[in-house]
């Protein structure tokens, strides 16, 4: 069983299979940053009790790491945010003191580290080029920023679903996803032991 303290966050119920039922009961927002920061929003303002740590899981597209691995976020950027007209660094909101990419600093031990880049649009080929951190998603950033409206710690565990070749239609996104259940299993079995075993201290 699952620590109750602890919130699982997922997109799209086509990344939440057999492994993952059988261990969690995530709240699914939806697909994109709009629907993952109002739905997550809702959800913890609406909490009697809130969870003392948030954990955003699902797949993830990379051209540069292994296919099918997962690997915890060390650190996420906002593609979409370009505010450079007005002299504000592109990635950085205007006005809000945050850095272009927020480092996630608590960590699960066993785990490889990546950094992510949470936009709007799905990157596939050459569009990559354009992407400095090793891996991107729709949801991360914006499960971070409601994180940390309400004072939570926030862990990103995501699956390499595509990204090796440029993308063709839906069947690309999903033909590992099965794979990727079962490696986030996995984490997220190593997740509660370190909890419980206090070799991750929130």
């Amino acid at each position: 069983m699952s620590d109750p303290s602890v919130l699982y966050v997922m997109a799209a119920e086509p990344e939440y299979g057999p492994a993952l039922r059988a261990r969690i009961t995530p709240l699914i927002t939806g697909i994109g940053p709009i629907e993952a920061a109002v739905q997550l929003t809702a959800a913890l303002a609406a909490m009697a009790e809130r969870p003392r740590l948030i954990v955003s899981l699902g797949s993830a597209g990379s051209a540069r790491l292994a296919q099918t691995q997962v690997y915890q976020v060390g650190a996420v950027a906002w593609r979409d945010m370009d505010a450079s007209a007005l002299g504000f660094a592109r990635g950085c909101t205007p006005l809000l003191d945050l850095p272009r990419v927020v480092p996630l600093p608590h960590r699960i031990p066993g785990l490889p580290v990546a950094s992510l880049s949470t936009g709007a649009n799905i990157v596939s080929g050459p569009a990559y080029a354009a992407i400095q951190e090793e891996m991107v998603d729709m949801e991360t950033f914006a499960h971070l920023r409601a994180a940390q409206h309400f004072g939570i710690p926030l862990i990103g565990l995501r699956g390499i679903s595509d990204g090796a070749e440029e993308l063709r239609g839906l069947s690309d996104w999903t033909q590992y996803l099965e794979v990727i259940d079962d490696r986030l299993a996995q984490a997220v079995d190593l997740l509660q032991d370190a909890l419980a075993g206090g070799t991750l201290r929130l």
